[in-house]
């Protein structure tokens, strides 16, 4: 049984090697690349979930990830030897859906791998329910969700979201009325526990979908902040 394909792009062959014996042994298939060109050249739609080292020789992982966003909303998950949170934010910008520091623990990396993974499978109509029954579409002010393929209107025009935008805006648009606060998203959208530095985690990937779903993202109308309690759909 294969569990997805699973492509690491990390230039310390020692990493590379623990790295695929744990996924391994949990019934990943493995791709390995040791640059970021060659990690470009491996990309294909099998790929289910990319582990990206950021300080790399040559093309960095940071430049490596911007390329695999203009073609894929595959999951990326960042290893990194910096902690600070100015750099996490510069790999969320840059295209990023998670971020573990090294040294990390197998038991973490396990489970940032699953989380991701599950909710990619999800979002790409991998993991339906047979008999469930889900509306087609969820339509609100000028964007439209179609439930069944995953897809997002906006105007008329159809907008390409991470797995993670999209969950984002398809639970604020399923609950029109509700506050969600920053711990709310993060543990309803990544499904971990909540910490206080995941606040800025949730706050990049809000302005990203405000920039892709806003006509003016500086004055949100679809996604709006509520001071001091969180965020909403509408205004």
């Amino acid at each position: 049984m294969n569990n997805g394909t699973i492509l690491i792009i990390e230039d310390d062959a020692d990493i590379r090697e623990a790295v695929r014996i744990l996924l391994g042994n949990e019934k990943y298939t493995i791709i390995e690349a040791e640059n970021g060109s060659t990690g470009l050249e491996l990309m294909t739609e099998s790929i289910d979930l990319v582990i990206l080292d950021i300080m790399m020789p040559g093309m960095s992982g940071l430049r490596t990830c911007e390329e695999i966003r203009k073609k894929s909303n595959v999951p990326i998950l960042f290893l990194t030897a910096k902690a600070k949170e100015s750099d996490k934010l510069i790999g969320f910008m840059a295209g990023g859906d998670d971020y573990l520091t090294k040294p990390f623990s197998y038991a973490e990396l396990l489970g940032r791998v699953k989380a991701l993974l599950r909710r990619y499978h999800q979002y790409q109509g991998k993991n339906a329910v047979e008999g469930k029954k889900v509306e087609e579409y969820l339509e609100m002010e000028e964007i439209r969700i179609n439930q069944q393929y995953n897809e997002v209107q906006v105007r008329g025009e159809k907008i390409e979201l991470s797995n993670i935008e999209y969950h984002i805006l398809l639970l604020l648009m399923q609950n029109p009325k509700k506050i969600f606060s920053a711990q709310n998203l993060y543990e309803s959208v990544w499904d971990e526990p909540y910490f206080y530095n995941c606040n800025s985690t949730v706050m990049v990937h809000i302005r990203k979908l405000r920039v892709k779903i806003e006509k003016s993202p500086q004055e949100p109308r679809y996604i709006s902040t509520v001071w001091g309690k969180g965020y909403r759909f509408g205004t």
